[in-house]
């Protein structure tokens, strides 16, 4: 799917990626309320998932692909302002499905949440509300970069739950964010968070709805990402597939965007990190097998200790004394 043609848009682009995108409705759903839209050619990326049932939350999500690539796709400046462009175009959304709910009974009450990134030269500037989220993989490791406009979402950024609490938790599925459920301006406060950051040629993005990170853990996304191979499509095909596999409560969508350079577990940084990792969790073992030893086992390592360093003394004792009385020449 394109916004339009890529003639139509001025961007540079001093880099290259390759995308692939994969979406299913889980095991639980029969209908699936995500929507995708993915354009190498023009750098633009987007996630959707629907809000208000079947039918309402399929049509806000059609239509705030359908709003937003019309607003990419019109001619714009190399020098432009792409984070007002985001703005306009995800502001666009939201106002045309407030409308077609008025318009609709059916419809009543549907909105939908998004993230929406762009590359432009060696930068990714994102648009994002709600609790779809994107992922910045680099270096062997993995971050979020967007943060999830939800009462779990916030406790999580700010430390009071970890990441395996916050997917627990029976509240992650309310969000205070939408697009759709009132008229809203482009620069209107507490909606659309914008963030730009820097997209290097051996990094690689990926872009997902709440089904997917609601089943699996950023470390269990970074395994699969990194057994990319130069198939973006095997890369978000097998998170879609893991996400189900881990119960797919959910719609699961994935867009998955590798840069040029970008090598996966043949990166020599990802086998450092690995390395450093490893080193870490055996750590962690020895620190984690302590406390659980019985009484015997710390007496008798104890006794053992002291009995060696007793032995290394009178050892060295014995060479200083024989040392000393040995005549010289």
């Amino acid at each position: 799917m394109f916004c339009g043609d890529a003639a139509a848009l001025t961007m540079a682009k001093t880099l290259e990626w390759r995308s692939a995108t994969a979406s299913d409705p889980g095991r639980m759903r029969a209908e699936n309320q995500d929507r995708a839209h993915a354009d190498d050619e023009l750098g633009i990326f987007l996630v959707v998932d629907g809000l208000g049932g079947h039918a309402a939350g399929e049509k806000a999500a059609e239509t705030a692909v359908q709003a937003i690539c019309a607003e990419m796709s019109v001619s714009f400046p190399q020098d432009g302002d792409w984070r007002d462009r985001i703005r306009r175009a995800i502001a666009a959304a939201n106002n045309r499905i407030f409308e077609q709910a008025a318009e609709n009974e059916t419809w009543r009450g549907m909105a939908c949440v998004l993230t929406l990134a762009t590359i432009s030269d060696d930068k990714v500037i994102v648009g994002h509300v709600g609790d779809s989220r994107l992922y910045l993989t680099w270096n062997g490791a993995i971050r979020k970069l967007t943060s999830d406009h939800s009462p779990v979402g916030e406790r999580e950024d700010a430390g009071e739950l970890n990441e395996a609490e916050a997917m627990a938790h029976p509240r992650r599925h309310e969000v205070f964010r939408d697009v759709g459920s009132r008229r809203r301006e482009p620069d209107e406060e507490d909606f659309i968070e914008v963030k730009e950051f820097l997209f290097k040629p051996d990094a690689a993005i990926l872009l997902c709805s709440d089904g997917l990170s609601d089943q699996l853990t950023a470390a269990e996304m970074l395994e699969v990402i990194e057994r990319y191979n130069g198939d973006p499509a095997q890369v978000a095909r097998e998170l879609v597939e893991a996400a189900n596999a881990a119960g797919g409560s959910d719609n699961i969508t994935a867009i998955f965007v590798a840069g040029s350079e970008f090598l996966g577990n043949a990166s020599p940084a990802a086998a450092e990190a690995r390395s450093r990792n490893a080193i870490t969790k055996a750590r962690e073992s020895v620190l984690e097998e302590e406390p659980s030893l019985g009484f015997g086992t710390k007496v008798a390592r104890a006794l053992t200790t002291r009995v060696a360093f007793l032995v290394y003394g009178f050892v060295l004792g014995v060479v200083l004394a024989l040392a000393l009385r040995w005549p010289k020449p």
